[in-house]
């Protein structure tokens, strides 16, 4: 990619709770910095169950909400209400109890297939500049987003925003995804990674080795909020 990262801020927490408190936290700090220098906040959600633990507390927070404009990095194409959509979970737990006004939480309109709603979140995305802060999270085979190994990432600068994925190596394998580099175009972005099974992807990702998350290279680099014992076994090349 063009744009030179800052590298990776492996921040080492005691456990998933920690982990949720300090995202939260974050979450609202770059919120309110955000909202002071430039009047919005414009943020990316990730699905899955550490960050659903996330917005589990940023429920219970008293936010600036109707500065707040709400984007997804991906989704899996089913019906709007069914369980398993990012954007229904995240409403269940948060948005549907805030005061972000309804026009400014962006859905990725999965329904109408992969193709259709990547064209049409393009579309949305079009006259959006940097985002302010991108959550995500990985996978234990190493993905982000919808962003699997041995598929396309669109790491390339002049990549499509969107991309529509057929074939996820997961149940559900037709989605909707962000780009690598439009998830890259972020002036913050924090991984949340927590549990057992994601051990040997952390341990490839310090590694070096080229996995999904890795190709996120924001200008300022990525924190990783990490449970301290996944640290213990990955090795950092010298």
């Amino acid at each position: 990619m063009n744009a030179s990262p800052g590298g990776v801020r492996w921040l080492a927490v005691a456990d998933a709770a920690e982990l949720q408190r300090n995202a939260c936290r974050r979450v609202i700090e770059v919120a309110e910095r955000a909202i002071q220098q430039r009047g919005e906040f414009l943020v990316v959600l990730a699905g899955g169950d550490t960050p659903r633990g996330v917005y589990r507390l940023l429920r219970a927070e008293n936010a600036d909400w109707p500065h707040w404009n709400v984007y997804f990095g991906d989704e899996r194409c089913l019906p709007t209400d069914d369980a398993e959509r990012n954007s229904k979970m995240v409403a269940i737990e948060w948005l549907d109890h805030v005061a972000i006004p309804k026009h400014q939480i962006h859905l990725i309109p999965a329904e109408l297939g992969a193709s259709a709603a990547a064209r049409a979140y393009a579309n949305t995305l079009c006259d959006v500049g940097e985002f302010d802060l991108v959550l995500l999270g990985l996978g234990a085979d190493g993905h982000t987003a919808s962003l699997f190994p041995n598929h396309h990432w669109g790491t390339a600068s002049d990549a499509a925003d969107v991309l529509a994925v057929f074939d996820a190596p997961q149940p559900l394998p037709q989605r909707v995804s962000l780009s690598a580099a439009r998830l890259s175009r972020s002036r913050a972005v924090l991984f949340l990674v927590a549990g057992e099974s994601k051990r040997a992807a952390v341990a490839r990702w310090r590694a070096g080795e080229e996995i999904p998350a890795q190709a996120i290279q924001p200008r300022a680099g990525v924190d990783v909020l990490v449970e301290s014992k996944l640290l213990a076994a990955a090795v950092v090349p010298k």
